[in-house]
């Protein structure tokens, strides 16, 4: 991408192809500007990777650190930015070109490969995806031109879009603890990644990079069900969030490496080494509308805040808000208590809230 000064952004790729045939992994890092571990997961990876006898790898993994370098390069004085593209406000990792959007006849395809080996589903539905992402790409090289996120997000969905797992590397952009996202029908394999805990993505925000990926093969399943044939697909994505933002937590990186490392054992990528196992599976798995967001109630100083990793019961205190007024009165201090159990797994880093801004997260355990 060619910007007014005559530079160009680029990404760089490193892969490392295995003696023996196998699945593709793509990983990437640093999607939001402000989320750099990953970065040093990456790098661990790209010195342990080049370290190993190619027999010892079957199929290929693909490593992209700073997949975004626009977001990455973004600042706002002390702090860094780049969750949103500053030129339009979309966020970067809201862009991505979903193929089970496109319409197409998902039932003819499924009927057509009723009784077809999953492996050859595989590659004929791929093949219609990637025809599809083919016809996107010629419209970005119309006279009209193409917007910035329509540019980036074919560049960087290029790489993966033959994948059978994608790995997003991402961090609170505030400061937050290990966890991870995942989708339907691979709850068993969250606990390969020993991470705090697990979260459903049974609903979707929009469409995240993960959320693109596997979307259509998902759809595919489904559509499968639907035709009295129940398939599972071994395509998956990950999109794990590693502590806090605009920091390399040497925690967080060291859960990130060991748990990619216990992954690509697991599902058969890393064959005759097997890594050290992680120190406690996940925690426990919550659905989406397990999490519970706080946002201020009114402006003021956030003080006696409780850490990420508190568990709380309703009725626990939450933080205190030192709220100043305008009406003559001194300053008051309110009490923010929690409405259900759960664990604090991510506060804002300011201290400093307007009315309706957000403090804190905590997901339930029982939902």
């Amino acid at each position: 991408m060619q910007m007014a000064s005559g530079d160009r952004i680029s990404l760089q790729t490193y892969q490392f192809v295995g003696a023996t045939p196998g699945k593709k992994v793509y990983i990437q890092a640093n999607l939001h500007g402000a989320e750099l571990a990953g970065n040093a997961v990456i790098h661990q990876l790209i010195e342990f990777l080049s370290d190993l006898d190619a027999s010892a790898l079957a199929g290929e993994i693909w490593l992209v650190p700073v997949c975004n370098p626009l977001g990455m390069n973004q600042r706002s004085h002390h702090f860094a930015a780049g969750r949103y593209n500053h030129y339009d406000g979309r966020d970067w990792n809201r862009i991505y070109w979903d193929y089970e959007q496109e319409g197409e006849d998902i039932d003819a395809f499924v009927r057509s490969h009723l009784n077809s080996d999953p492996m050859l589903i595989i590659q004929n539905y791929r093949q219609r995806i990637q025809a599809s992402f083919q016809a996107q790409l010629e419209h970005l090289h119309s006279p009209a031109g193409a917007p910035v996120h329509k540019l980036y997000r074919a560049q960087l969905q290029s790489l993966a879009l033959d994948a059978d797992c994608v790995i997003d590397l991402h961090s609170s952009s505030n400061r937050g603890l290990d966890y991870l996202y995942y989708f339907r029908d691979r709850a068993d394999s969250t606990s390969f990644f020993g991470l705090d805990f697990a979260i459903l993505l049974d609903e979707y925000d929009g469409d995240a990079f993960d959320e693109a990926f596997i979307k259509p093969w998902l759809a595919l399943e489904a559509e499968f069900a639907q035709q009295s044939r129940p398939i599972r697909f071994d395509i998956e994505a990950w999109t794990l969030e590693l502590g806090t933002g605009m920091e390399l937590n040497p925690e967080s990186v060291a859960k990130g490496l060991r748990g990619i490392k216990h992954y690509l054992y697991q599902k058969g990528v890393l064959v005759g080494l097997e890594p050290s196992p992680v120190p406690s599976p996940t925690q426990f798995l919550a659905p989406r509308n397990a999490v519970e967001k706080y946002y201020a109630p009114t402006g003021g100083l956030i003080q006696a805040r409780v850490d990420p990793g508190t568990w709380v019961k309703a009725g626990d205190r939450l933080y205190q808000l030192l709220s100043f007024n305008k009406s003559g009165q001194p300053p008051g201090v309110i009490e923010i208590q929690a409405k259900s159990t759960g664990l604090v797994y991510d506060i804002s880093i300011n201290h400093a809230v307007n009315q309706g801004e957000y403090v804190l997260a905590m997901v339930q355990r029982d939902v």
